[in-house]
């Protein structure tokens, strides 16, 4: 385990987007790492949500990642931009940890059906480490490349892969995910939809069937395209998700009997809390931390079950996540920056 003796340099590319100035916050207070902002557009990044004074700066390239000896380096990009900068990153010896949805889906079909593009480095999907630290933390441990995942998907797969795995769901009846997000899951660029007008006194669905972040619940909840309903909708909000899952059940007689399956599953886990059954968790109980928070609700008579799940988008659904995952690969306590 690293003795915290010596400040570990951490580089941050996209540190102007709003994942990337949450990494800036929570890096600025880890007790063993020092965060370098780095540069990858030619007329640099010196603007931002937050003004950086004091930190370090440099060229986001191989040679100055490896001259300033960085150990890890969070992509907060866009995914063609990290396609093109990972594999330079990944030969200077840093882990390298994508925000994107580049390296999420482990094929290179798989992101072209789903992102609409050819991807642009096929050969490091396979080696990608999803990034789910509650269910993939001993390849993280290992991985030099980390998919850091999707903020839908994470709450998705948190409440529904326990339940998946002890056969409690009845998937002939399908599954129904609703799912709110505020508007800084949009990313910082601006645009018409997501602009005050649009999104004030206003909720809207979006991305209806064909939402990008569905086969990432599909690969780790092990439900199949035809069991899963999703929809993602916008919340006048600046951050926030919350993910309201329905699902029929079968051989389980109470909310308590649920709630045990998530103890079971969870009960080492620094970042999931479980609310007493019937008790649902709300966006203010999540903000600004790297929890996840989920509530049951079961009707034994009709055998219905409603599982509430609540994450900050910019906390445990990313930036929050991939120091988890940095933490992991490095070999920091988990916890450390984030509790």
């Amino acid at each position: 385990m690293n003795n915290y003796s010596s400040p570990t340099l951490a580089g941050i590319a996209g540190f102007t987007g709003y994942s990337g100035a949450e990494l800036v916050r929570i890096l600025s207070r880890h007790p063993a790492v020092e965060p370098v902002l780095l540069e990858h557009r030619e007329s640099g990044e010196r603007r931002g949500p937050w003004n950086g004074r004091g930190l370090k700066r440099m060229p986001c390239t191989a040679e100055s990642v490896k001259a300033a000896g960085l150990a890890a380096v969070f992509l907060a990009t866009p995914a063609d931009v990290s396609m093109d900068l990972a594999p330079a990153l990944l030969e200077t010896g840093a882990a390298v940890i994508d925000l994107s949805g580049a390296f999420r889906l482990g094929a290179a079909a798989n992101f072209e059906r789903w992102y609409k593009e050819p991807h642009r480095a096929p050969d490091l999907l396979a080696e990608a480490a999803y990034g789910l630290p509650e269910f993939c933390r001993a390849r993280i441990a290992q991985a030099r490349l980390i998919a850091n995942p999707g903020c839908y998907p994470t709450a998705a797969n948190l409440a529904l892969r326990p339940l998946v795995r002890a056969g409690v769901i009845d998937r002939a009846s399908g599954v129904v995910c609703d799912a709110k997000s505020g508007v800084s899951g949009a990313g910082r660029k601006p645009s018409l939809k997501t602009s005050f007008c649009e999104v004030t006194e206003n909720v809207s669905a979006y991305a209806v069937l064909d939402h990008r972040h569905v086969p990432e619940i599909l690969r780790t909840s092990g439900l199949e395209e035809s069991e899963l309903s999703f929809t993602a909708q916008l919340l006048p909000l600046d951050r926030g998700i919350l993910e309201t899952i329905y699902f029929r059940a079968r051989g389980a007689g109470s909310a308590e009997e649920i709630l045990e399956i998530y103890q079971r599953a969870y009960a080492n886990e620094p970042f999931i809390r479980l609310y007493p059954s019937g008790q649902a968790p709300d966006l203010r109980a999540v903000a600004r931390t790297n929890f996840c928070d989920l509530g049951i609700h079961f009707d034994a008579r009709g055998g219905r079950g409603v599982v509430v799940a609540a994450i900050d988008n910019l906390g445990k659904g990313a930036a929050g996540q991939a120091v988890q995952n940095m933490n992991i690969a490095l070999g920091f306590e988990e916890t450390a920056g984030l509790l």
